[in-house]
């Protein structure tokens, strides 16, 4: 059975690339236009991994991040912020918010895969 993402990304390009990516890996992809269609998501659903977009509409990818974590349900998910924000400050301020990676944004596709497998096996930081 293969493992399930769900990517939380109002940007429909960025989207559509990371998706392509991970299911040619052989993922499962699910996708999420905003926080509220995450949470609606993850009433019934139960992903092995996020990719966050930090900047969406509405409540951020930040909060929706610190609200994951601190629910049992979901805390025990890894979340990995993917951003166009590349300051150090910015990865700080993603992991400080329960945030497990940082990858930035252009995508890398040849990364992006062997980012998400890491995580997947070591599972949250936190």
């Amino acid at each position: 059975m293969s493992q399930r993402i769900l990517i939380v990304d109002d940007n429909p390009v960025n989207l559509k690339l990371a998706r392509s990516v991970l299911e040619i890996e052989g993922y499962e992809v699910d996708a999420a236009v905003d926080a509220e269609d995450a949470l609606d998501y993850l009433a019934t659903r139960s992903p092995d991994l996020i990719l966050m977009d930090i900047a969406l509409p509405g409540m951020d990818g930040l909060t929706l991040t610190r609200k994951l974590k601190a629910d049992p349900r979901w805390r025990g998910i890894p979340v990995i912020a993917l951003t166009a924000f590349a300051m150090l400050a910015d990865e700080r301020q993603a992991l400080d918010a329960g945030c497990d990676g940082y990858i930035t944004k252009p995508i890398d596709t040849r990364q992006l895969p062997l980012t998400v497998s890491a995580h997947l096996r070591e599972g949250p930081n936190r």
